[in-house]
């Protein structure tokens, strides 16, 4: 759509970034009722950045601390992506964090920003398929996990990115939340919580230090060109890179023997990870797992496993 050759196109591009109630309520929930004020401004700033940067909107998106768009580039006609948050010190990390693995095949390239206004504008990953709903395979997340190791860089002193135990801590945090909004926190009492949070922190204050990605799911990593995975929406840390690996170890293991034969399999692909930090960190984040599984009221065979992992 081209506002130059469509008379409604500003009213409908603005109706795409009014942001719904639901939508509304859930940033309200994560930043505060200051959020309702970036709310109502973010059409003007969204129509601000896409005159700046020659883009046209096509659909919306988001998850829980920004909205995204899907653009046109009005120079290329490629996809782009628009992703803003009323935090900036959030589009701040992750940006740094996107510029110090430039050039590095497994993360999304970043391709402009304006960080006071929390904006950043991605390149667009084809064919773009979340892994969550693929069949992966532990060679390819080996080869992403490599990927975000290579570039090895190590932090500065005006870095704008936190050291791991500050993501472990605002993850337990918010695992407590949810656990308590839901009603339904089971045997992931405040005990067992605080002591996966405790071993979590230790192993976050200990061992190697590098640039972590934070939020390493299959539902944060599309397929790329050919077999490769391509990482998205970093909440980068300073702190033990096996932290990464957790997620790939623990999905869908329902046993203690094929959690341990799959930490030893990934390890062995993946230079620099030791098996046992990787099995340390499964199970003291396993509460955080199973938290949103209790939370989602699943009652399966994974889901007891977490809980019998964390201790609950």
């Amino acid at each position: 759509m081209n506002g130059r050759h469509h008379p409604t196109a500003g009213a409908a591009e603005r109706e795409l970034t009014r942001v719904t109630p639901e939508v509304r309520d859930r940033l309200v929930v994560r930043f505060g009722g200051k959020v309702r004020a970036w709310c109502e401004s973010l059409p003007d700033l969204v129509g601000a950045l896409t005159a700046r940067w020659r883009l046209d909107l096509v659909e919306a998106n988001g998850g829980g601390t920004s909205r995204v768009f899907r653009c046109r580039r009005q120079d290329t006609g490629t996809s782009a992506w628009l992703k803003l948050t009323p935090e900036p010190a959030i589009a701040r990390e992750e940006a740094e964090a996107l510029s110090a693995w430039a050039g590095t095949p497994s993360v999304v390239p970043l391709l402009a920003h304006d960080l006071p206004a929390g904006a950043l504008l991605l390149e667009d990953v084809k064919p773009g398929v979340p892994v969550r709903q693929l069949d992966w395979r532990l060679p390819e997340v080996a080869a992403l996990l490599r990927d975000l190791r290579a570039p090895a860089p190590t932090p500065e002193e005006s870095s704008a990115v936190q050291p791991l135990a500050h993501r472990v801590d605002s993850l337990f945090h918010l695992t407590g939340r949810r656990l308590a909004a839901s009603g339904v926190s089971g045997p992931l009492d405040p005990v067992v919580l605080g002591r996966a949070r405790a071993a979590a922190l230790d192993l976050a204050t200990s061992g190697p230090r590098a640039l972590v990605h934070g939020d390493l799911h299959p539902g944060n990593v599309l397929s790329g060109p050919g077999a490769r995975m391509v990482a998205i929406d970093p909440r980068p840390a300073w702190g033990d890179p096996d932290f990464d690996a957790v997620d790939w170890v623990l999905g869908g293991v329902t046993t203690p023997a094929a959690l341990e034969e799959r930490a030893e399999a990934l390890a062995a692909s993946v230079p620099g990870q030791s098996p046992d930090r990787v099995l340390g960190w499964c199970r003291a984040l396993a509460a955080l797992n199973a938290a949103l599984a209790i939370c989602a009221r699943r009652d399966d065979p994974e889901t007891r496993f977490l809980i019998a992992l964390a201790g609950g």
